[in-house]
């Protein structure tokens, strides 16, 4: 299973990364150890938390005729690393 399924790159997440905090999103099933043991095997990093959220689907109207379709669940994990350690992905080119 894959538990990390792509970073979060929004000018938010680029403020809290800043702050140490990257976000990622992630499966559903996905719990905080197993997000905390991805996260330090893939980046080599020191992780000392982790917070999820999950953003409940909505119903979206579009087209003429305002057919219905449906927006997925998403759950995001928000990752706190040891300071002065960081993810190549959320690094801002002129810095």
């Amino acid at each position: 299973m894959n538990v990390l399924i792509k970073p979060v790159i929004t000018e938010k997440s680029l403020m809290e990364a800043a702050k140490n905090r990257f976000t990622f999103e992630v499966a559903l099933s996905a719990t905080k150890p197993e997000i905390k043991r991805v996260v330090e095997d893939q980046f080599g990093v020191h992780v000392l938390g982790v917070a999820t959220i999950i953003t409940h689907g909505k119903t979206i109207r579009t087209g003429k005729n305002r057919r219905e379709s449906f927006q997925k669940e998403v759950k995001k994990a928000i990752v706190t690393l040891k300071a002065g350690e960081t993810i190549s992905y959320f690094e801002q080119k002129g810095e």
